[in-house]
């Protein structure tokens, strides 16, 4: 598959033009470019240089002004059941693929192509010639995740070989498939998963994320170099403490892969010591007690009586820091049950009187405030789930409205994540999606998650923020440990607001972004004092 057709040619292009765009592409070409009108022919020195300029040029590169096509080049008798899909997700898992792949027929073959790019590839044969014409008008520019997909036809070898027949109804098919001849696509390629005994593991949940790794980035790693697919279900027997992993390979790509994943497995039990924060987002362990009904019920009894202890320590020291990020309502997080207590109020002083000022008056509802979260685009899918059910159930657990905006462009690196509601709901959103990205392994087992968050302030009030001389935004840094910026030269937008940019890990950004707001609450009472003044009502008299 060396032959490469060019598409989307303007009148005037000539085979000066598609050599000198080549070399600059750095991709060698064999022979000379046959060009006619619109479209043109070239050869690559071998498959894997054809590969790279399907993925260099495809879609990216203009010439004289249109942007160019770059596909295998199939004749029309070899236009069969076989096709190529690029532009696959990388983080995208083998089942989701499949059934995707099913829907439009039977497939035979799915089979992953090593490639040096981002995204996925794979080649794909179907059971016949209509299921795979169906699949390509469906699939070629299907949006997977926010990723198109490319479909185009490969040469189907076997399809050119047989003459057609004459079925009993009349219709013109194809006969049998014989065996590949040597040196054909399909010699050296693992047949259908179905027909293999595949492998199947059990992995403690924990370890989930490491063997994909960032991006999907060692999962790949592990499937080029065994040559094997393998499917991790993480969606099955959701809470469980361990995850079925199926290996579909050769006998010794099925024992190379799982030598491999067990070693990933000691290095991150090594390095993690198979310990995990409790967190907002999965504030619960399991406990597992074998033994007779006395001892269980002793042991229980013991561990009970820790807990308890240890509830009782944790309700003492939020008690003393219920008001360290002032406007935040703990008993509204949902971190205690509903039969307890909560958080005691602790006993007034002059500095919990000035931090409780930036609560509403009773009985009043929060203000709502809107952040902008910048997550990495790729992502977008986990937080968003299947079929929206993530981002659905998010939304309603933390009492938020959350939106995901459009992508700023084709190259775009972030995407920006709309969270509006009150304070306890803005605490929950950002800490659930801090919390995804770690699972989900868009950070490292070791690197710690820091965003970048925007909030927006009235442009009068923005001095206030920085400060005399910077020392507002320098105390703001000092204390939170997050990075608060307010970038200079701002044109404040149609509703006079600037933005103030807070980079950093999760506790650190909503400190910040606590801080800031009662800055912005303190500049309103401000103002209301100096109407009342203006207006010659007289101010209430503190008690």
């Amino acid at each position: 598959m060396n032959k490469l057709y060019i598409g989307n040619l303007g009148e005037n292009v000539s085979p000066l033009d598609l050599e000198s765009l080549f070399k600059d592409s750095k991709i060698p070409f064999s022979g000379q470019f046959l060009v006619k009108t619109g479209y043109a022919f070239v050869d690559c020195p071998d498959e894997s240089w054809a590969m790279k300029a399907i993925e260099a040029l495809s879609g990216k590169v203009e010439l004289h002004g249109k942007l160019i096509e770059v596909e295998h080049s199939v004749p029309k008798r070899q236009r069969s059941r076989k096709l190529q899909i690029r532009n696959i997700p990388p983080h995208l898992q083998w089942e989701v693929l499949d059934s995707l792949l099913a829907q439009y027929g039977t497939v035979e073959n799915c089979e992953q192509v090593n490639t040096d790019t981002e995204t996925a590839v794979v080649n794909v044969t179907y059971g016949n010639k209509d299921q795979a014409r169906q699949a390509i008008e469906k699939l070629n520019g299907f949006q997977l995740e926010n990723y198109s997909l490319k479909v185009a036809y490969i040469p189907d070898e076997m399809a050119a070989q047989q003459p057609p027949q004459q079925h009993p109804q009349g219709r013109r098919g194809f006969g049998q498939r014989g065996p590949p001849r040597q040196g054909s696509p399909g010699a050296t390629t693992r047949q259908k998963p179905q027909s293999d005994v595949p492998l199947r593991m059990l992995v403690p949940t924990q370890f989930v994320g490491a063997i994909i790794g960032k991006e999907g980035a060692t999962i790949r790693n592990i499937t080029k170099q065994t040559q094997s697919k393998i499917d991790i279900h993480r969606k099955e027997n959701a809470g469980a403490a361990e995850k079925p992993i199926t290996i579909h390979s050769t006998p010794e790509g099925c024992s190379t892969a799982c030598k491999i994943i067990m070693e990933i497995m000691q290095k991150e039990a090594q390095d993690t010591k198979l310990l995990q924060d409790l967190t907002l987002y999965n504030p619960e362990r399991t406990i597992t007690v074998k033994g007779s009904i006395e001892t269980c019920a002793k042991a229980e009894e013991e561990i009970m009586k820790k807990i308890r202890e240890s509830y009782e320590n944790d309700i003492a020291a939020m008690n003393l820091q219920a008001h360290l990020i002032p406007g935040l309502n703990l008993n509204a997080l949902g971190l205690f049950p509903p039969s307890s207590s909560g958080i005691p109020p602790p006993a007034v002083s002059v500095a919990s009187a000035a931090a409780a000022a930036s609560y509403p008056p009773f009985g009043q509802q929060p203000e709502s405030e809107t952040v902008h979260l910048f997550i990495p685009a790729l992502a977008v899918g986990a937080i968003i789930g299947k079929q929206g059910q993530h981002i659905k159930q998010l939304s309603r657990f933390a009492g938020a409205s959350i939106k995901i905006a459009p992508a700023e462009g084709p190259d775009a690196k972030l995407r920006m994540v709309i969270i509006t509601g009150p304070p306890e709901a803005q605490f929950k959103a950002q800490g659930r999606i801090y919390g995804k990205l770690k699972e989900e392994n868009f950070f490292g087992p070791k690197e710690e998650v820091k965003l970048e968050a925007h909030i927006k302030v009235p442009s009068y009030a923005a001095g206030r923020v920085i400060g005399k001389g910077g020392k507002t935004v320098n105390e703001l840094q000092n204390l939170t440990s997050a990075e608060v910026v307010v970038p200079r030269d701002q044109t404040p937008d149609e509703n006079d607001q600037v933005v103030v940019k807070i980079t950093g890990h999760f506790y650190a950004c909503q400190l910040a972004q606590r801080k800031i707001q009662e800055i912005l609450a303190q500049v309103r009472r401000q103002q209301q004092q100096q109407k009342t003044l203006q207006s010659g009502q007289p101010q209430p008299r503190r008690k």
